[in-house]
């Protein structure tokens, strides 16, 4: 019995998943919680900054400022101050992702942020791009 090995390997292809083949190896998390009261939990606070590679007080002033909404750290979630649907929390996450984690150049997740005098910059450990960041937080 003979094989040919193209036609193995088109056939292989055809029955692999689909979540399988995904070549992204950098997914923006979606934050999970519920409302509590008039307040919005975060259960997965925590998670998303180890995700994002950020300090969880840089995403907190971050999430206040562009919600305008007081909010605390409690364990490993967040509690915001008001009702604040999900898909607004998940669209603030990824702006914040594109501007302060993900590289301008590269657009890999592989970055740092650096104060150098009173301009923050985000450095690529990637491709080496440097660029200064523009919002204020």
């Amino acid at each position: 019995m003979k094989f040919d090995y193209e036609k193995l390997l088109d056939e292989a292809r055809v029955n692999i998943p689909e979540s399988i083949s995904k070549t992204e190896r950098f997914e923006i998390p979606k934050a999970t919680g519920h409302f509590q009261g008039n307040k919005t939990i975060i259960a997965n606070f925590i998670q998303i900054c180890d995700i994002l590679r950020r300090e969880p007080s840089h995403l907190l002033k971050y999430l206040q400022r562009e919600l305008a909404t007081p909010a605390e750290i409690e364990k490993s979630r967040l509690i915001l101050g008001r009702k604040i649907p999900p898909a607004l929390i998940n669209q603030k996450i990824e702006q914040y992702t594109n501007d302060f984690v993900l590289c301008s150049e590269c657009g890999k997740p592989d970055t740092i942020l650096k104060k150098e005098d009173r301009v923050t910059t985000l450095k690529c450990t990637a491709c080496g791009a440097k660029h200064p960041i523009v919002s204020k937080i």
